[in-house]
Formats: C-alpha cells, structure tokens, sequence
C-alpha cells in the first residue's frame, strides 16, 4: 500500500482529495532582458491574475535598440529595392545583347546579398520588439506575491542565471 501512495503522490494527486500537488508552490521569476527595475508594481502578499504585469525595467536602451533595428531595416529595404532594379535592368541589357554574362551575375549577386541582409535586418528588428515587450514581467498564472528580492534600481543581467526578482506562489 506505501509504494501505491508514493506513485499516486508522484503522479500529482492528493491521497486526501483531488487537489493536484505542485512540485514547485513558489517560483522564482525575472526578466528574459537585462536592465534596472525601474518600477515593482506590486506587494507582498498582493493576489494577481495571471498576465498582470508585476515590474518593469528602465526601457531607454532597449527603445533606442529598437529604433536602431527600425532604421537598419529601412536602409536594408531600400538596399534591396535598388539592388532589384539593378538586377532587372542588367537583365534587360543582357536580353538585348548590350551587357556580359558578368555584369548580369553581377547584379543578382548583389540582389541576393541584399535579400540576405533584409531578411537579417528584419530579424534584429523582431528581437528588438520582444526585448522592448520582457522589459515587463508578468505573472505565468493566478498566484500571491510571496516576496520581492529585486527593487527598484536592481541591476539584472539576463545572462547566467539572473537574480530572482519576484518569488511568486499558487
């Protein structure tokens, strides 16, 4: 009969009732970005609903990296929309027998090396916006605030394993 019990507690069922047990009651959570908490928005103890948004990290860094993204993937757009029309003029030129073989090749290789760098702007562009979006923390689901470790003005460094910030219980 013990080793029943054991399997049914490792399952996550309560011998006493039907309340699942968590493995973990608390969770330690932090910023997926590095910065400094520049507001913690609840209390100990404080109920929350699960996407409410318990602290925020200063965002001037990440904002002028997103504007930097935006800009890189403007000049990237226009790259590739200069470099299109090269390519399809040396097409024509070729087509009339005016240009070489070398200037076509020419030309779409430096189309294609545009596409690349539009494609690898708009990436940098994507990370930005979510880095901008996790300078927010919020809650993973309905819980208490058990505790705040991480203030106002606590340096996080996302890296290698972050400082928890907010201890966080069902």
């Amino acid at each position: 009969m013990n080793q029943r019990r054991v399997i049914i507690a490792l399952a996550g069922l309560s011998l006493l009732g039907t309340n699942p047990l968590w493995a973990a009651d608390k969770v330690e959570l932090t910023t997926r970005v590095s910065g400094v908490v520049e507001s913690v928005l609840v209390k100990p103890g404080q109920r929350v609903k699960k996407g409410a948004v318990l602290l925020r990290l200063d965002k001037t860094i990440l904002q002028a990296q997103l504007e930097e993204a935006t800009a890189d993937h403007a000049r990237a757009q226009a790259d590739e929309a200069d470099a299109k029309r090269d390519q399809m003029r040396a097409q024509e030129l070729y087509d009339r027998t005016v240009s070489s073989t070398s200037e076509l090749e020419a030309a779409e290789l430096r189309y294609t090396r545009a596409q690349a760098m539009l494609s690898a702007a708009q990436a940098r562009r994507v990370i930005a916006q979510k880095n901008l979006a996790d300078a927010e923390l919020k809650a993973p689901f309905d819980g208490v605030v058990s505790a705040i470790p991480g203030g106002a003005g606590t340096v996080v460094v996302a890296d290698c394993q972050p400082k928890p910030l907010i201890v966080f219980s069902r």
